[in-house]
């Protein structure tokens, strides 16, 4: 029963794995702090009224809404036990295409807006010795591919802000988590959470074909099952020593071991050049 008490803040809440996170603590007893963009729809997408239900609007660019509602948080449930900073977006297209200000926008909430929420939350969770965050990554936060360079350069900074802070909390009794999945049969790829550049560049076929299949191929074809990926996360969350890192699904699992092969590879080709750039004594 201890653990059914335990109090979820999650950004992200109102689609996707992020909604099916919330919809299942709520059934198993957890009190859950759900945040969106957008509060109606977010009530409407969960449709549980609850005492263990904190909805809130968030906008993860402003640090005194994050610090209201982790106010709010803490005077209704008296602590945060689990962070899931899970609200983000993908930019799908070139590098070359990609704007200044659609670039900023897309780290401001992937990075920055994850920053801003755990800045906020950390002194709770170091109050009381005892804490997990989980910080969504992605799969393309370990390897890149063309069309999605500015959302993976999200993810890999993601990536390594949250290895410099599981070291930095681990003394207080917090662990991290980074989930990296590959691709979900959620609407992620369908709804709001992608975005494509304002100014398309038509010579880039490739990239071009890229966006096709990500809007009309692939949707409804993702191997991941979000309801299995809530389940792991609320499983991780129980653990005292949990992972660092957390691929999840096969199709993870093999873009990592490919980025694997490519730095080893690379690595080996090439360890001599490595090796001759030291001092000679």
């Amino acid at each position: 029963m201890e653990t059914q008490r335990k109090t979820w803040f999650i950004t992200g809440t109102s689609q996707g794995i992020g909604l099916v996170l919330v919809q299942k603590l709520l059934s198993q007893g957890y009190n859950v702090v759900a945040t969106a963009r957008n509060l109606e729809v977010l009530k409407t997408a969960v449709n549980v009224n609850s005492d263990s239900f904190l909805p809130l609007q968030l906008d993860l660019t402003d640090e005194e809404n994050i610090a209201g509602a982790v106010k709010a948080a803490v005077e209704k449930f008296g602590t945060i036990d689990v962070l899931v900073n899970n609200a983000g977006y993908g930019l799908m297209g070139g590098i070359e295409e990609s704007s200044d200000q659609e670039v900023k926008a897309n780290f401001d909430v992937n990075v920055f807006g994850l920053l801003n929420v755990t800045r906020k939350i950390l002194p709770v969770m170091r109050k009381h010795k005892s804490g997990h965050i989980f910080n969504l990554s992605s799969v393309f936060g370990l390897i890149a591919g063309a069309g999605w360079g500015i959302y993976c350069a999200t993810k890999f900074a993601v990536e390594g802000l949250s290895e410099a802070l599981a070291q930095e909390i681990k003394p207080f009794g917090i662990n991290l988590t980074i989930i990296e999945p590959g691709y979900f049969r959620t609407n992620f790829l369908s709804g709001s959470s992608i975005v494509v550049p304002e100014h398309p560049i038509l010579e880039y076929t490739a990239i071009e074909e890229n966006k096709r299949k990500h809007s009309e191929d692939i949707p409804g074809n993702q191997p991941g099952d979000p309801e299995k990926a809530a389940d792991v996360m609320i499983s991780i969350a129980q653990l005292a020593e949990a992972p660092l890192r957390l691929l999840l699904g096969s199709d993870a699992y093999q873009f990592a071991n490919y980025k694997i092969q490519m730095l080893q590879e690379g690595m080996e080709s090439n360890k001599a050049i490595t090796l001759s750039t030291d001092f000679a004594d």
